[in-house]
């Protein structure tokens, strides 16, 4: 028996779930990869899934790559965003070795069923496909409503059908039945369970390091200003629905990829939406959590911009721009601000919009994000698909700053320096700082031990934290130092003083991202996390 867990994770058969609207793709896509990743949501006229999502399904012994599609209507009208979405997936069917076809098991099959097959013989002749009958939950082979379903599918042409239940899980040990035999043969035909395993194996083993700490990247920002246009230029493939309807993308979603020998989680997120009473419930609602989960994950966050809508408003950020900006930061993430869609600034008409949004947004960003000093902007045009470099490298240099960790020899070193050439009003009430350590990185937290009674002041923090930034360039991310006191050689003494003091540090810590008291105050402005 082969076992699946051995082979490279980009060497494994893929299987592509396709279908109809609403025959619970999505629902068998989350079963498989064992976590609810793609949005799930009954709506019977409308498309939920309208990207390609890529996981690796677990099915009992069985590893493979699973990829979600959206719902396939052949008779689409051309341009629409439903033949834009089958567009999306025939592309992907050439990097497909098995495809399982949904259908409504309560339903049975509809004529529209019928054309998904037709379309399926029509792009992918030859590709083995298992019909699978969902929501079956309901049927019995007693009463005869199970064989009546399984007559109507056989009549796809693709052979018998597998009843399931995705929403509860019945089946799922005969679709890895019919799946494993398909899934070996591949294997073996390509030679992946015997040299090409140790190989992998071995070039793994010298990445392992890079792999454990990937770079968790999001990408967020209102409706419509680019970022799924962004993401297809970043990985260099049409891999989301991009278009000029608003609110295209619905789900987060999530793909790996390589930069420079780096790993990186990219994620695109459906726009960050004002809070309407229409969006309290339904699809946009999950949105509104999913991108919020993302966001708190993410360790560097892109916030995109409109040029033009900043040239025609003449301000930079609207309000809910300034809230992702400010919970980027509080939240302790590296930020990177993109202004896309440049290219409709330029020529004769617009130079003089151009110069301006060139100039007046990251002086904007540093006043309403006061905190961060030197937060980075890249202005870019994601259309014409020459923003790659651009955007990464700063993102690698905001990321690597975020992960710093500086020496203690050298960081008191920088403290003699930097304490001589403050002003102090009062030399007898200047605190002193014994010694000053990093306690840790993402982002970069320091620790001033002080001795004495005198406590560094907000004015002290303040220079502190400019001074760091200028001296060890670290502009562009959260910067965080506490205090703690240590008094006189008595271990007693000294220990209860600590105990004293890390509470206090505890305090400040809080009070100085400022997230739980400004995120009530912003929930009352109508903005939604």
């Amino acid at each position: 028996m082969i076992d699946f867990t051995q082979i490279h994770i980009n060497k494994l058969p893929t299987v592509l779930i396709m279908g109809r609207p609403n025959v619970g793709k999505s629902a068998l896509f989350n079963r498989l990869i064992r976590r609810r990743e793609a949005l799930v949501y009954n709506t019977p006229t409308d498309h939920v899934t309208r990207d390609i999502r890529e996981g690796v399904a677990k099915l009992g012994n069985l590893r493979f790559r699973v990829l979600d599609s959206a719902g396939i209507e052949a008779e689409a009208s051309s341009g629409s965003v439903l033949r834009r979405t089958a567009e999306m997936t025939r592309n992907v069917l050439s990097r497909t070795q098995l495809a399982l076809l949904l259908v409504d098991a309560r339903d049975g099959v509809l004529p529209m069923d019928l054309d998904v097959g037709k379309w399926l013989r029509k792009n992918a002749p030859g590709m083995k496909t298992i019909v699978v009958m969902n929501k079956a939950e309901s049927l019995d082979d007693c009463d005869g409503t199970l064989a009546a379903a399984a007559g109507e599918a056989y009549n796809l042409g693709f052979g018998d059908p597998i009843a399931l239940s995705a929403e509860t899980g019945l089946g799922m040990a005969e679709l890895h039945e019919t799946l494993r035999p398909l899934l070996e043969e591949y294997v073996v035909q390509n030679n992946l369970c015997d040299d090409d395993i140790q190989e992998n194996d071995e070039n793994d083993s010298s990445e392992d390091m890079e792999c454990k700490l990937p770079l968790q990247l999001a990408i967020v920002g209102r409706p419509n200003v680019g970022k799924s246009t962004l993401l297809n230029t970043i990985l260099q493939e049409d891999r989301v629905l991009v278009g000029p309807e608003a609110g295209l993308t619905r789900d987060s979603i999530r793909a790996e990829f390589q930069y420079e020998g780096r790993t990186v989680y990219l994620v695109d997120t459906a726009g960050w939406l004002e809070r309407t009473k229409q969006q309290e419930k339904g699809p946009a609602s999950l949105s509104i959590m999913q991108t919020r989960k993302h966001l708190m994950r993410a360790h560097v966050i892109v916030l995109v911009l409109d040029a033009e809508e900043i040239a025609k408003d003449r301000r930079s950020m609207k309000h809910v721009e300034v809230v992702i900006a400010r919970r980027a930061v509080e939240e302790g993430r590296g930020l990177v601000v993109i202004v896309n869609k440049m290219d409709l600034l330029r020529g004769k008409e617009n130079s003089k919009f151009y110069k301006s949004v060139i100039e007046a947004v990251p002086q904007e960003i540093q006043t309403v994000i006061p905190q961060v000093t030197g937060i980075p902007v890249v202005f870019v045009s994601a259309l014409e698909g020459k923003s790659q470099i651009a955007v990464m490298n700063q993102v690698i240099e905001t990321y690597e700053k975020w992960c710093l960790r500086l020496p203690t020899a050298r960081l008191n070193r920088w403290l003699r320096k930097v304490m001589s050439r403050h002003s102090w009003k009062d030399q007898a009430a200047q605190p002193k700082i014994k010694y000053f350590t990093q306690v840790k990185a993402r982002p970069p937290t320091f620790i001033a031990f002080m001795s004495g009674k005198t406590q560094l002041s907000d004015t002290d923090f303040r220079f502190l934290t400019r001074s760091l930034k200028e001296d060890f360039d670290l502009g562009g991310i959260p910067v965080r130092i506490l205090q703690r006191t240590v008094e006189g050689n008595d271990r007693t003494k000294t220990s209860s003083k600590n105990k004293q003091s890390t509470n206090k540090t505890i305090e400040r810590a809080v009070s100085d991202k400022r997230t739980i008291l400004e995120g009530d105050q912003l929930d009352k402005f109508g903005v939604s996390f």
